[in-house]
């Protein structure tokens, strides 16, 4: 098992640890789920998402490289600028999601080199209506003229960054990119008592799913692809290069959608629906639940599923496999809480 930069940090803090993705992750601090969701949604919180990966691209190609191996448009992109897109297998499903982030152009060297970055690159992630305000001071970069999925470069708390505006939680907030070495000096810069309240991977998780986020191995898998998962807006089927899935996706576009992912509440009180549970439409099981559990601000049982494209409207529906037991349940628009992302 594997451990980010800041293993001892949450360790000294008696985080609760659990294995995810290779490595021994805090999944909640003492204070637990529902105070690090509450302190994202109203403060401003900070995870450790050392766990991951980071690739580095260069050389005179690198963009025809990009454009190969990911399904959005890398093309649109400014230096400065990030992108939300997606590594495809040939079916058009999931490998992975990914962000993709365009430095300036470099004219020397191999024609494209690739670099596994990972394990030399910790990164933070500064979520909540405070974020700004929390970061600002430690930096001499004007990050309040950051807009969205944008980035620049800079020292934080005397650590280099790459400060990069985008998150997984809705609210707005900075995701710090820095070398391992670092990480403690910016963590202890961010958290503490009058800064950041510590976040685990089940806050992470509650805030995503209230966003209405997708999670890979939950929402997304290699079974899904972007079209039935509510993200054809990062598909650029006409962008000019003949990416990895890109037959497979425009047969789908042409053939039509059998099913799309939703959002759910459950009908019934005291009734939780968890990843896995059977989900049934007029008899047949139809799917499981993707994602599923009780989030503190919307304050009841959620979830996603996918179903028929038909029956994938608000209104809808359906009953779930609760332990033996079928309970109610309701497509919802998604997000279920309103993204405050900045514009």
């Amino acid at each position: 098992m594997k451990h980010t930069p800041l293993h001892q940090i949450h360790l000294a803090l008696g985080a609760k640890l659990v294995p995810f993705g290779g490595y021994e992750m805090p999944v909640s601090y003492p204070a637990g789920i529902a105070a690090e969701h509450r302190a994202v949604r109203e403060h401003v919180g900070v995870f450790d998402v050392s766990h991951m990966g980071e690739f580095e691209v260069s050389g005179p190609d690198r963009n025809a490289f990009v454009q190969r191996v990911t399904c959005n448009d890398v093309g649109a992109l400014k230096p400065g600028q990030a992108q939300y897109s997606a590594i495809l297998t040939d079916q058009g499903t999931f490998v992975d999601d990914c962000l993709v982030y365009r430095f300036e152009d470099q004219k020397r060297g191999a024609n494209v080199r690739l670099r596994d970055i990972s394990d030399a690159t910790a990164l933070l992630a500064v979520q909540g209506p405070e974020a700004e305000t929390l970061v600002a001071p430690l930096t001499p970069v004007g990050v309040a003229m950051i807009p969205y999925y944008h980035f620049a470069e800079g020292k934080v708390a005397g650590a280099q960054c790459f400060i990069s505006r985008t998150g997984y939680t809705g609210e707005d907030g900075f995701e710090l990119y820095c070398r391992a070495a670092d990480a403690e000096t910016l963590w202890h810069a961010l958290v503490g008592p009058g800064r950041a309240e510590p976040c685990g991977l089940g806050a992470r998780d509650t805030l995503r799913l209230e966003a209405g986020y997708p999670l890979y191995g939950s929402d997304i898998d290699a079974g899904v692809t972007p079209y039935e998962a509510g993200l054809g807006w990062i598909v650029k089927l006409e962008k000019g290069a003949n990416f990895t899935g890109l037959a497979a996706l425009k047969q789908q576009k042409l053939a039509g959608l059998k099913r799309r992912l939703v959002g759910f509440k459950v009908t019934e009180p005291k009734v939780v629906a968890r990843h896995g549970y059977g989900v049934y439409l007029d008899g047949p099981q139809v799917d499981v639940v993707r994602s599923g559990t009780v989030t503190p601000t919307v304050n009841c049982a959620i979830g996603m599923t996918y179903l028929p494209a038909a029956e994938a409207k608000p209104g809808t529906g359906f009953t779930i496999d609760v332990r033996g037991k079928r309970a109610g349940a309701e497509v919802v628009a998604l997000p279920f809480v309103r993204r405050r992302t900045k514009k």
